[in-house]
């Protein structure tokens, strides 16, 4: 995240009076600081108190409010002339990615992140071809505008010809599933701040997937929900879902919560908002929740062998 005295210039350089400012999850507790700094700088400021998923997920209703809407922990996703990105980052050691090596099956290595760690994609990159491998990363582009940037709804970094493994650099599972489901060849991930390695196993999380399709085989009509949110919104795939020969209804939501798909009553839904809805809360929900890819695979238009994640 840039330094309050850059973040006033450019609302400053805009013209801007009022501000809105929105945070994710893990930095609201900023939100003070921020604000009081910027009142100091002469600026009105109102803050999102709602959820905030990524940066998909922008207040832009709060523009009715102020001139201009910062928001704070992503990368730019969706363009608006009226909001500013400020993106968080977190250090590590580079020297960190040795401890990878011994579990690298080739010498050709991709390397993905997330958007807090890919200021220091180069550094690892140059640590690696000092021990000799040969390093790749690919450009930042659309979704991902970071090189080696991946999102929970955007995976093609990790597509690199030629690479014979992939080192993902980041915390928890479900990034480094998403990149092994994407490349299609062996994924080591690396956790920058504990230090542990691991060869990524899609297996379990596969068998899991075929269990909640195979649970809802049977359902006579599906919930097909679609999300309002600027970079989520999917109508138009909602739309060719309902067509694939199965019962099946486009339900617009603003928050997906287990209370509310309990109180639709649907035997089944089908996700084309935030693909991490599918996978991550699927043990909170009342019913099967399946991916867009899944519907087709329960339609009998796609096979198992040519599963991946959902991707936006």
């Amino acid at each position: 995240m840039t330094g309050i005295s850059e973040l006033i210039e450019k609302l400053r350089f805009r013209g801007a009076r009022t501000v809105a400012l929105q945070f994710p999850a893990g930095l609201k507790r900023r939100s003070i600081a921020v604000a009081t700094a910027l009142e100091k700088g002469g600026f009105s400021v109102i803050i999102s108190g709602d959820p905030c998923y990524g940066a998909c997920d922008l207040s832009l209703d709060l523009l009715s409010y102020a001139d201009v809407l910062v928001h704070f922990g992503h990368t730019p996703l969706v363009h608006y002339e009226a909001v500013i990105y400020e993106p968080c980052t977190v250090d590590f050691d580079p020297g960190i990615v040795r401890k990878a090596v011994p579990l690298f099956s080739g010498t050709t290595i991709g390397l993905v992140t997330t958007a807090q760690h890919t200021h220091l994609l180069g550094e690892c990159a140059r640590i690696l071809r000092s021990s000799g491998f040969d390093v790749l990363v690919r450009p930042g582009d659309g979704r991902t505008p970071e090189p080696g940037q991946v999102l929970g709804c955007s995976f093609s970094a990790a597509r690199i010809p030629g690479a014979t493994d992939i080192l993902y650099i980041g915390t928890g599972l479900f990034h480094p599933m998403g990149v092994s489901l994407a490349a299609g060849i062996r994924v080591v991930t690396l956790d920058p701040l504990s230090g542990e390695v691991n060869v990524v196993n899609a297996d379990r999380f596969l068998r899991k997937r075929h269990a909640i399709v195979e649970k809802s085989r049977d359902a006579p009509v599906f919930g097909i929900i679609v999300s309002r949110k600027p970079g989520q919104n999917r109508y138009a795939l909602a739309q060719r879902l309902t067509s694939l020969g199965r019962t099946a209804f486009p339900i617009f939501m603003d928050e997906v919560s287990p209370a509310e798909l309990l109180n639709l009553g649907f035997p089944a839904y089908v996700n084309t908002a935030c693909p991490r809805l599918a996978y991550d809360d699927q043990i909170l929900f009342p019913v099967p929740v399946l991916t867009s890819l899944e519907f087709e695979i329960l339609c009998g238009l796609r096979s198992w062998d040519e599963y991946r994640m959902d991707e936006i």
